[in-house]
């Protein structure tokens, strides 16, 4: 049994459950290793007070969780089948007094909701998992930062692929579509979000859909990316100059560069999150464009890509070694421009490090 599944499962002990029911694919990832997207499908992690776990999963993906790292039960459904009916025989397998159960607040939907209470009426689900997740994901092992320094370079390469792509008369969906190819070629085979590439005024949206806009001279262009690697995540952004771009544009660019940087050397253990957002955003208020920047300054990356905390103004909570997030600043003028510069860290005794190290001084195509 690995490392969170027991911190897990001596949890489920310590608070008196029976069970927990776990949902959510990214979680039960983290659990069990074994990763699946099963769209309206069931797949559900099963943690018993008393018993071995137990990974429920549609029948065509019985065998590949059987032949993954999870060594302990699976059991299948047919899409003939009803989920909750062979959900129900097997725990009373197991169990005939699962009484009080935990589960995902923040992911069960009402109907599978209904689903679980008519199955097992007798049952309390009060408790919610989802704080207990958060916390145990919240400080990173060595062996996952290891990953996820990986992940982060993998994100380097398709900057390095994106920059290389920028031609005049380009359309941004086509240079989405390079980087995501040459990313497949190199064994990547899925990106942890859709991947961004806005050029000039495009890129005051700051998640704008890369589209039929054209590339041309004298503007910036922001790319946002990143990859999943071994289950883990990264995520960056940069902003590049193709040929000159207006005055404002380059004062832009420099602004956020000061807020980013700042915000990155404040890092360390003991400061608040909210200290860090203040640092940020302070710059970019004094020099006029508070307005402009419209999000939090990060967010937290593990297994999922936006994962707690949420490092904005309002969050008090303190940084401790072994955190990973996000620091993103951005200015969106409409009609202007966008710029965002992105790098997420992990935190060490005495500051912290990037997982991405593609230069943020400005680059010019």
């Amino acid at each position: 049994m690995n490392e969170q599944l027991l911190k897990m499962t001596d949890w489920l002990k310590t608070t008196d459950l029976d069970i927990t029911f776990l949902l959510n694919p990214n979680n039960i990832a983290y659990y069990t290793g074994y990763h699946s997207e099963p769209h309206e499908r069931i797949l559900a992690l099963i943690l018993f007070k008393d018993h071995a776990p137990l990974l429920f999963t549609p029948g065509l993906e019985a065998e590949d969780a059987k032949n993954s790292d999870w060594s302990y039960d699976v059991v299948g459904y047919l899409d003939t089948e009803n989920p909750w009916d062979k959900i129900k025989a097997e725990i009373e397998k197991r169990t005939k007094n699962s009484t009080h159960w935990a589960v995902e607040k923040d992911f069960i939907t009402l109907d599978r909701f209904e689903a679980l209470t008519t199955s097992f009426p007798q049952a309390n689900f009060e408790t919610d998992i989802t704080h207990f997740v958060q916390q145990q994901k919240l400080i990173k092992t060595a062996d996952e930062i290891a990953i996820m320094k990986e992940a982060g370079q993998w994100a380097d390469f398709a900057f390095e692929v994106g920059f290389k792509a920028i031609k005049e008369g380009k359309m941004e969906q086509e240079i989405v579509a390079e980087i995501e190819y040459e990313l497949k070629k190199k064994g990547i085979a899925k990106m942890s979000f859709d991947t961004i590439c806005l050029a000039g005024d495009h890129a005051a949206s700051p998640h704008g859909d890369p589209g039929a806009r054209k590339i041309v001279k004298d503007e910036l262009i922001l790319f946002d990316l990143g990859v999943v690697h071994n289950c883990y995540t990264s995520d960056a952004t940069r902003t590049v100059a193709y040929g000159e771009p207006s005055s404002e544009a380059k004062k832009i660019y420099q602004i956020v560069l000061e807020a980013q940087l700042a915000a990155m050397a404040a890092i360390k253990p003991g400061v608040k999150a909210s200290e860090l957002d203040k640092i940020a955003r302070n710059i970019i208020t004094e020099a006029g464009y508070g307005p402009y920047f419209n999000h939090r300054l990060g967010h937290g990356l593990g297994s999922t890509v936006h994962e707690f905390p949420s490092i904005t103004e309002t969050n008090d909570m303190v940084i401790q070694e072994g955190m990973c997030f996000s620091i993103e600043p951005g200015i969106y003028v409409p009609g202007v421009a966008g710029v965002r510069i992105e790098d997420c860290v992990y935190v060490t005794k005495n500051g912290c490090e990037s997982f991405t190290r593609t230069p943020k001084e400005l680059i010019y195509i």
